[in-house]
């Protein structure tokens, strides 16, 4: 293929210009060849449309025909509804668009109008009517077969298929493979829907075999070619650390601990995730692995994301290896010269983005722990790396993450599961419970309160908001204490106070000296409180399922049956499906299964924080199977070709890198 023309700057391309490129700069289109891979995300077949008189409700359907008249409605509460009768030779039906009135502008009778969308009976007088979509004016071209791309202000259909299609006939011919010039082609101006499927799994499969082929070498390199530390594992330690804890380990950590020193022994670093639900045992099988370290000569060191998890673990584990390592902190509070100097003789550092800085040096830095790993990035992970000499590397995660997302987030790292939570620990009951029903939660919470125990209330901000009517921490605690428990402690907790305030309200939880804890989500991760075994959620529908799920996490800690109220009024289908996968399920895996599903990845995970990689044509949920095709035939590929492998992915990885950069960029922005 002719690069040189595929890279040609999207300005370029006639009926464009530079305002226009800004435009497509939003999509991530900045190249000829990213236009060309502007995939279209649905198809509207035009083949068939049936006349106005033979619709019905409850069904999708595309809608050609003439405008009779326009009427703009305002209700009491401002909100407009624009209404357009279209009809043709058998019947009229009103096309219906919320809140926008400004569209009434772009239409007048007589013109002929093609609109989709959402049949229904209008509840207000029970006539047919579809709410729109998408439309656009006909003008005659008798497409039978409609794609439609992603879009952004500025940037209307009619135009866009005008840009593509210069785009395809002066620029397609460059590509030199003919099975991709084919598929593209037939997803931009398809002869048959038929067509479609295959097209667009074809290039999905290219593009996820690439992105597969770059971990699985990059896993090769780590597992092959690196040297790491050897860090013995000799049972006498085991022994020796087994001693240390007041319990035993469960049959899960046992089982994945025999990967975790199989990899520390092996010479070769250690590049593992560990993942296991909120409250598993991850982090005393962390424990062990410095342990380990440390007693082998060498430095270990855990990044956590926030400072309350990096003080928990810091509490834990300065306790456990009392006199017997040097175990220090590092935050921003204590990132001082004096301690980053210290660092040369520290056994084990636990501490959170501080440990990344540049004047942060380590002498023999051999395991490196990362917590919460989603609240990184790939680059601060590597950050890390390069203060040691290939160190062992072991990833944790409480956020149970479905095989896919943890085959593209996680493709170069092995993969152990905790399976399994300690005995005695009692599934968590969840209940929904509704504004009018909140003194029954109340009541409820005495009575818990009474017998000992300590409750937490989370709330989605801090202080109240003008915009928002949302149940804010500050104003929360304030009312909780005047005016519903007058007679407990109440506690307030968020991430605007400072570190030493954050660690005086802990310590007065852990001590009782708080009966209940006002909080946001701050409590996601990092707090253990065994006595706590009531959370209420407020405004519940506003979270994500795996973040109600790692709320919900902080209790059900101790061997007392916990219980969780999700307070609220889901107002939409997504909302009322989170809150009852809640209350069916406390298996993380499957409650993940569904956050995905409902959500897409980068709203599940947050893109940023997560390094989540953008596909141009790929979906990591529609297209699993796909995925697990394509990592099996590039592990093959390696396998049967190591050399042939790695020329290729050389040959192509600034390209599959570039794409990655250009659809992140444009979607942070």
């Amino acid at each position: 293929m002719s690069n040189s023309k595929l890279a040609t700057p999207i300005q370029y391309v006639k009926g464009v210009g530079p305002k226009l490129a800004k435009i497509f700069a939003k999509l991530g289109v900045f190249t000829v060849e990213d236009l060309l891979y502007l995939v279209p995300r649905e198809w509207e077949d035009r083949s068939n449309i049936k006349p106005i008189a033979q619709i019905r409700p409850s069904s999708f359907e595309v809608v050609k025909g003439e405008i009779r008249d326009i009427d703009v409605l305002q209700t009491r509460s401002r909100f407009s509804v624009l209404k357009v009768y279209i009809g043709d030779r058998t019947a009229t039906i009103q096309a219906v668009w919320f809140n926008q009135p400004f569209l009434k502008r772009l239409f007048r009778p007589g013109m002929k109008l093609i609109v989709s969308g959402k049949v229904e009976l209008s509840s207000y007088d029970h006539v047919l009517q579809l709410c729109v979509r998408d439309f656009e004016i006909d003008t005659g071209d008798n497409l039978k077969i409609v794609p439609r791309y992603p879009l952004t202000e500025g940037l209307y259909p009619k135009k866009l298929r005008s840009v593509i299609k210069t785009a395809i006939e002066t620029f397609l011919g460059e590509m030199e493979n003919e099975n991709e010039r084919q598929a593209l082609l037939a997803l931009h101006e398809p002869q048959a829907m038929a067509e479609i499927g295959p097209a667009r799994e074809y290039l999905a499969f290219e593009e996820l075999f690439m992105f597969q082929l770059g971990l699985l070498l990059r896993r090769k390199e780590y597992k092959e070619e690196l040297r790491g530390r050897a860090i013995a594992a000799e049972p006498a330690l085991l022994d020796e650390f087994r001693r240390l804890i007041p319990f035993v380990f469960t049959a899960a950590q046992d089982r994945v601990l025999a990967d975790i020193l199989a990899d520390l022994k092996s010479g070769r670093p250690m590049n593992r995730l560990l993942q296991g639900d909120v409250g598993s045992g991850k982090t005393i099988v962390a424990a062990l692995a410095a342990f380990l370290a440390v007693k082998n000569g060498f430095q270990a060191a855990i990044l956590a994301p926030t400072e309350i998890l990096a003080q928990q673990h810091y509490g834990k584990l300065a306790k456990l290896f009392e006199g017997m390592f040097k175990v220090v902190i590092l935050t921003s509070a204590t990132a001082t010269d004096k301690k980053r100097e210290e660092l040369f003789d520290v056994d084990l550092v636990i501490g959170t983005h501080a440990l990344l800085e540049a004047k942060v040096k380590f002498k023999r830095l051999a395991l490196v722990v990362i917590d919460e790993q989603h609240r990184f990035g790939v680059h601060q992970r590597a950050k890390l790396l390069k203060k040691g000499v290939a160190p062992h590397l072991l990833v944790m995660t409480a956020t149970p993450i479905p095989r896919s997302l943890a085959l593209t987030l996680y493709g170069d790292l092995d993969r152990s599961i905790i399976d399994e939570l300690p005995p005695g620990r009692m599934p968590v009951k969840t209940y929904y419970v509704p504004k009018n029903k909140r003194s029954d939660a109340y009541e409820f919470i005495r009575l818990k309160v009474k017998e000992g125990r300590q409750v937490f209330f989370v709330c989605p901000l801090v202080e109240e908001s003008q915009e928002l009517d949302l149940k804010a921490a500050v104003d929360e605690a304030r009312r909780l204490q005047n005016d519903i428990f007058p007679e407990l402690k109440v506690g307030l907790l968020h991430g605007r106070l400072k570190g030493v305030e954050k660690d005086a309200v802990m310590k007065k939880l852990l001590s009782k000296e708080l009966d209940l804890l006002v909080s946001t989500t701050v409590i996601e991760v990092g707090i253990d409180v065994p006595n706590a075994t009531v959370m209420v959620i407020e405004h519940a529908e506003r979270f994500g399922l795996s973040q109600l799920h790692q709320l919900r996490g902080r209790i059900g800690r101790g061997s007392e049956q916990s219980y969780c109220f999700l307070i609220g009024d889901p107002g939409s289908e997504e909302a009322r499906a989170r809150l009852k996968a809640m209350i069916e399920t406390n298996d993380g895996f499957k409650i993940a299964e569904a956050d995905l599903r409902l959500r897409g990845p980068g709203e599940m995970l947050g893109a940023r924080q997560s390094g989540l990689p953008n596909f141009r044509v790929a979906d990591i949920i529609r297209d699993e199977k796909i995925l697990q095709s394509a990592r099996a035939a590039a592990r093959d590929f390696i396998e049967r070709d190591p050399k042939g492998a790695h020329n290729r992915w050389e040959s192509q990885k600034h390209t599959v890198e570039n794409s990655q950069k250009k659809l992140e960029s444009s979607a942070l922005n």
